[in-house]
């Protein structure tokens, strides 16, 4: 089970802590597009692909801003402002062109609003593509400049690979029931791109599924699959439990200025009235199976 979690979640670890070197656009292709509402797509050679892409993203786009409950901006991707997309027309020419390691299917540039793979790359198009969309999607509402916790932002990523959400409720519980859940004070504060080596041990507090405090004894590896699959797990319980728009206020709450604790106990004050009241909480959606 333990290698099933590994490839499950350190691919992104790995895919979030790196920064696209080189601009995609950069390259001696000689690439067509193809236009929808939301999205250019850039490819070379046949257009199936291609199109698939298209469709595909902006499929995932109207899924993804209606799970977070997002209104729809008049302008938000439109027009001069679409998300670009890069189809490369095999592996090897991605990796050369944008610096990526070995092991990568595909990558974005935040700032430049620009998502990259290669032709074929069914990984990119059914895990990556709305992985990275969701990270886009939600920076593009609640900006950078807030208080957001790592977790938050890579939990809706996480979230998005519609997918994996069975996998994820099913491995939160099985972590629960042995007590291997890190506290939720421990997951506001820790950077998980710090943990850079792998024969360390970290030693870190958890919260037992009957409530009492506890440590754990975690290796490199080990910390980074509880850390992201407990972050996939407490977006989706702040969204299927209390609501895609409840969520979205949220989000308001943070990209006007509010600190995470400030937002959380303001929008949902009917039913959380303090952070250790919405651990509990998170711990018994866990414990019901996301229920």
């Amino acid at each position: 089970m333990r290698k099933v979690i590994y490839k499950f979640f350190l691919f992104y670890f790995l895919l979030f802590i790196l920064e696209c070197n080189s601009t995609c656009a950069d390259t001696k292709e000689s690439w067509q597009d193809l236009s929808g509402e939301h999205f250019i797509v850039y490819f070379t050679g046949e257009d199936g692909f291609a199109r698939e892409i298209l469709n595909k993203a902006e499929v995932y786009y109207q899924r993804i801003a209606t799970d977070l409950g997002y209104p729809r901006y008049s302008e938000f991707w439109l027009w001069d402002k679409r998300v670009k997309i890069y189809l490369y027309p095999n592996r090897d020419s991605f990796l050369s062109s944008t610096g990526q390691p070995t092991w990568s299917h595909g990558m974005a540039d935040y700032n430049k609003k620009i998502i990259a793979s290669y032709a074929g790359s069914n990984e990119f198009l059914c895990s990556i593509l709305p992985h990275e969309m969701a990270h886009l999607i939600f920076r593009d509402f609640v900006g950078f400049k807030g208080e957001i916790p790592l977790w938050l932002d890579e939990g809706v990523a996480q979230w998005e690979e519609e997918p994996k959400r069975k996998q994820i409720k099913h491995m939160a519980k099985q972590f629960l029931d042995r007590d291997g859940l890190l506290s939720l004070e421990d997951m506001m504060r820790l950077d998980i791109r710090n943990i850079r080596y792998k024969e360390n041990i970290y030693i870190r507090p958890t919260r037992t599924k009957d409530g009492k405090e506890g440590i754990l004894f975690l290796s490199a590896d080990m910390l980074i699959d509880t850390y992201y699959l407990q972050s996939a797990s407490l977006v989706g319980f702040l969204i299927e439990r209390y609501g895609s728009d409840n969520f979205a206020h949220f989000c308001r709450q943070l990209r006007d200025g509010k600190t995470f604790k400030e937002a959380l106990l303001s929008v949902y004050s009917t039913y959380i009235k303090s952070m250790a009241e919405f651990e509990e909480r998170w711990i018994d959606y866990v414990d019901k199976g996301g229920q």
